[in-house]
């Protein structure tokens, strides 16, 4: 895949911006205590969907706009995140937006959807069979399928990495999530657009490793996604276009626990009183592992969002949350 320039990247900016206002960037002196070293955090937490998912979900659906105007409408397959994106940006540019949940999907996020105005479809027992579910109807009823992986998607995630890029101070290395792909590429591709050295560090649940192996392997590897805490980045098979991306401009990928996970979304809170969902915490998981290779080394975290449902997060903070 080609990364987006930074002329559209830009103009995805001016797409986005016509939304919401850019996310901030701060440094927490208890975060920068706890790794030894300065961190910026980059707060996609602060979107009106909760996610950076928002962004390249309003440029793939302008884009579709443009290119199809008789276009009925979207339909997606999520857990959460993406489908509040879609729906969001859906409501906002007049498009119909059928969302297909797993059944036993979060009750929250499902709100959260309908709330949004989206027709809420519940298929499935995992979120494959409803992503093949979502694939059908679409042809069914003639929607425009919105996968999350796609070139838009990547467009639009790369106008938070350029805020970051561009409102923190210069960072030796970035820590980025690894879901099905569309984030890390996004930083890659408004990185390499500003010609600066960043390194870029993916982070994957060791419960999900597909993405970690292909790296290693430098092939597409299959393997189970057993996470308990981080759904969002629960990946079976990699997607080789945005594989190809992060082995052409990632450093390496590190894998953290679930239980690692869990004490970093305990530590956002304590350290900053900022809510991050599973997924979302990870790259801070990360930084904690290798906080002793970090001194002298100020990076970049990117909190990718904060929809983590109430009673999960009682037991995290108390400590009672089973893995």
């Amino acid at each position: 895949m080609t990364l987006p320039t930074l002329s559209q990247i830009q103009d995805a900016q001016a797409t986005v911006y016509r939304y919401m206002p850019p996310t901030p960037q701060y440094t927490w002196p208890l975060i920068n205590q706890r790794l030894g070293t300065e961190a910026w955090i980059k707060h996609e937490n602060h979107t009106p969907v909760g996610a950076f998912k928002l962004r390249g979900a309003l440029v793939y659906m302008e884009w579709l706009k443009q290119t199809q105007p008789g276009l009925a409408g979207v339909v997606a397959a999520t857990r959460g995140n993406h489908g509040q994106g879609v729906g969001m940006a859906a409501r906002l540019l007049g498009l119909k937006a059928v969302i297909v949940v797993p059944h036993g999907n979060s009750p929250e996020k499902n709100r959260a959807m309908q709330a949004q105005g989206v027709e809420l479809v519940e298929h499935g027992n995992d979120f494959q069979e409803s992503l093949e579910f979502a694939r059908s109807l679409a042809i069914e009823r003639g929607l425009a399928m919105i996968d999350s992986f796609h070139e838009r998607l990547v467009m639009g995630t790369a106008t938070y990495a350029l805020e970051f890029f561009k409102g923190a101070p210069p960072m030796d290395a970035i820590y980025v999530p690894i879901g099905l792909g569309s984030s890390i590429c996004g930083v890659a591709a408004a990185r390499n657009a500003l010609g600066i050295k960043t390194e870029i560090v993916g982070v994957v649940a060791s419960q999900s490793p597909s993405y970690a192996l292909s790296f290693a392997q430098r092939k597409i590897v299959e393997a189970p996604s057993a996470t308990r805490i981080a759904d969002g980045l629960a990946c079976r098979t990699p997607n080789p276009a945005a594989m190809e991306s992060i082995w052409n401009n990632v450093a390496r990928i590190v894998e953290v626990s679930d239980a690692e996970i869990v004490d970093a979304m305990r530590a956002y809170y304590t350290d900053t009183h900022n809510l991050a969902e599973g997924a979302a915490a990870a790259a801070l998981a990360a930084a904690i592992r290798e906080a002793p290779i970090l001194s002298g080394r100020r990076i970049g975290l990117v909190l990718t969002g904060a929809n983590v449902d109430a009673p999960v997060f009682a037991k995290v903070l108390a400590g009672d949350f089973k893995l």
